[in-house]
């Protein structure tokens, strides 16, 4: 029978009986009371226990106690009522309360109340080791977090931080050491306090993996070109065709030519033919499509495909390339008369912008002369059709070595050589893609399209890249899809890409649907396109994320020593409280707030910036006007 005042335990926790009715009243610790039945609570001692804080006074003989018990009982089973008595010498509420602790830590016995069974000397040496060593790591994290405090960590320090690094890296969401210390469990917070520890320094760029691209390039084998046997391919060594690229370029995937037949304009766009070997569904294609396309950060390039096989398929990188061809016919206002697609071998001259505008100014190559006079004509047919055509600056963002320390790195930033080679390139991109999107459609043939539905700009602009900032907020974004439609911004009817199939997946994705046609193999249908499309695209848009903010940490870096220095810019837009500026000199578009002579100025008026601060884990600068 249960007596007032008698210690039972309710929920794990000691509680007092402080009356008896229908159903028994228990005090808890806290003051409060809960009525409950026999079975929610467990008979430990009949007391009586007036206060629970003499629950406590037998703590300082617990460890001995417990362990001079459990050498005595050793090899017997008894109850906890016995076992109390040898620990603590009496049987009490207290004495009772401490056994029943021990008997939950399980480090000298097991069992229940009414049987406890030592445990045997190798299990009991075993949890006691493991208990110290968790009490040693408690107190050395205890130690650590006064260290962090103080922003002054030690060597072995490192592994506390690993759950700030994952967290940094967007690899974890939480952190118990960034909640342990007060702080905000975001990544740039734990990047932010990576950096005031040491632990990182700021050329540690955690964007690609925060993103979630894989900051190494693809692995997946592929068979070299040789593989396909018998496979007839165009002669088209005869062709000047130019690959024109940066400086350095490890992948050149596209090349042009030009010539008159039967007195009409012949583009010629070579491509690289990985999908000759990378076919549908194997683990290079399907390793390619979760990454979308190649990543390009100022510190590294991850290829898509994997680097080993970029010598087989790049063009120019042997003496005779294997490429397909898309062979534009062209009317004389440039729109496409008829579109050739076939297999080819070509023999491939590669030029920098540089080098190939150096040849344009020395008049010494009449077939990039007759490009450049194409890629003209071409412009000025997009720009009647509605195409927006954007100036805005650009750098060449790099990470090097310190030429003064070359252990150490620096961050690099040129200014953009604006090269006409370029516009070439670029316009005979954009008519094969024309073309290309015209002969899938023609020939039915399930294929990805891009397309822009127009924007809605305002009537009047502010002068020079103020208006085209302002225009380019009316655009609407592009859209992939299995079906054609107008691309607005481009100023063409139909569009797709198909020139860097090493470097976009999507590319790759045309190419093996114009190779199943062309071989009579079957084809992907309408969803399997838009089903590897929308994959695809995820990766692609990934990457795209982790490139620029790549590119916003690197500047960032290079303006880290830089406080006070003063900047040329250009009013983009006035806003309160800050104003978006763009700075060209680092093809950074930002915010300042303006001062009484800048609040004189209109959008498209020059101002002098001063950096304030540099910000390295939000990838922005604070800039104010003197």
């Amino acid at each position: 029978m249960f007596k007032k005042d008698a210690l039972v335990i309710y929920k794990t926790k000691p509680a007092r009986i402080s009356d008896i009715a229908d159903k028994i009243a228990l005090t808890l610790v806290n003051g409060e009371t809960v009525k409950a039945r026999e079975k929610d609570f467990e008979f430990l001692h009949p007391g009586p226990l007036t206060d629970f804080s003499l629950l406590t006074s037998l703590h300082d003989r617990y460890d001995a106690g417990l362990r001079e018990a459990w050498e005595l009982l050793s090899g017997s089973t008894t109850t906890l009522k016995e076992a109390a008595e040898l620990a603590f010498g009496a049987w009490s509420p207290e004495s009772a309360w401490l056994m029943y602790q021990a008997l939950q830590k399980g480090v000298y016995f097991s069992g229940t109340i009414e049987a406890v069974t030592p445990k045997d000397a190798a299990r009991v040496e075993a949890e006691r080791q493991k208990r110290a060593a968790k009490a040693s790591e408690s107190a050395d994290r205890e130690a650590f977090l006064a260290r962090l405090k103080k922003r002054a960590l030690l060597p072995e320090d490192r592994r506390f931080m690993q759950d700030v690094e994952a967290l940094a890296l967007g690899r974890s969401e939480k952190s118990r050491t960034m909640k342990n210390a007060g702080l905000s469990e975001e990544p740039v917070a734990a990047h932010r306090l990576l950096l005031e520890t040491g632990v990182w320094d700021v050329f540690v760029n955690p964007h690609p993996a925060r993103n979630g691209c894989i900051p190494e390039s693809a692995k997946a084998l592929i068979p070299p070109p040789d593989a396909a046997q018998g496979e007839e391919r165009a002669d088209l060594t005869h062709l000047d065709a130019f690959a024109i690229d940066n400086e350095g370029s490890e992948d050149p995937d596209d090349a042009i030519s030009v010539t008159e037949e039967a007195g009409q304009t012949v583009l010629w766009v070579h491509v690289a033919d990985p999908a000759v070997s990378v076919l549908p569904d194997t683990p290079a294609d399907k390793e390619a499509r979760e990454r979308g396309s190649t990543l390009y950060t100022p510190d590294g390039v991850y290829t898509m495909l994997s680097p080993d096989a970029l010598p087989l398929f790049a063009l120019g990188l042997q003496e005779n390339t294997r490429a397909l061809t898309f062979k534009l016919t062209l009317n004389p206002d440039t729109t496409i008369a008829a579109v050739d697609v076939l297999p080819s071998l070509i023999k491939v001259t590669r030029l920098t912008y540089h080098g190939a505008d150096e040849l344009l100014e020395k008049g010494e190559s009449s077939p990039l002369a007759a490009l450049e006079r194409l890629s003209r004509n071409i412009l000025k047919r997009r720009l009647r059709n509605g195409a927006v055509v954007f100036d805005f600056p650009e750098v060449e963002l790099s990470v090097c070595a310190d030429p003064d320390n070359p252990e150490k790195k620096m961050v690099k930033i040129e200014p953009g050589r604006a090269a006409v080679s370029q516009g070439i390139v670029k316009e005979c991109m954009l008519v094969s893609g024309e073309g290309a999107a015209l002969w899938a459609l023609r020939n039915k043939i399930p294929f990805p399209y891009i397309s822009q539905e127009a924007g809605d700009p305002p009537e009047t602009l502010p002068p020079g890249l103020a208006g085209d900032y302002q225009l380019r907020r009316t655009m609407r974004p592009r859209a992939l899809s299995n079906k054609p439609g107008l691309h607005w911004a481009l100023g063409l009817d139909i569009y797709t890409q198909v020139t860097s199939p090493l470097r976009r997946y999507t590319d790759l994705l045309c190419h093996q649907q114009i190779r199943a046609f062309l071989t009579g193999a079957p084809l992907l249908n309408d969803d399997e396109v838009l089903s590897r499309l929308l994959q695809a695209e995820r990766g692609a848009s990934a990457a795209n994320h982790a490139q620029r903010a790549s590119n916003a940490h690197w500047k960032q870096v290079y303006l880290a020593g830089k406080k006070g220095s003063v900047w040329d810019a250009i009013l983009l837009e006035k806003r309160k409280p800050r104003s978006v500026i763009l700075i060209p000199a680092l093809a950074m578009e930002t915010q300042a707030a303006l001062s009484a002579t800048g609040e004189l100025c209109e959008p498209g008026d020059d101002l002098k910036v001063t950096l304030l601060k540099a910000n390295i884990p939000e990838g922005e600068a604070v800039w104010g006007m003197g």
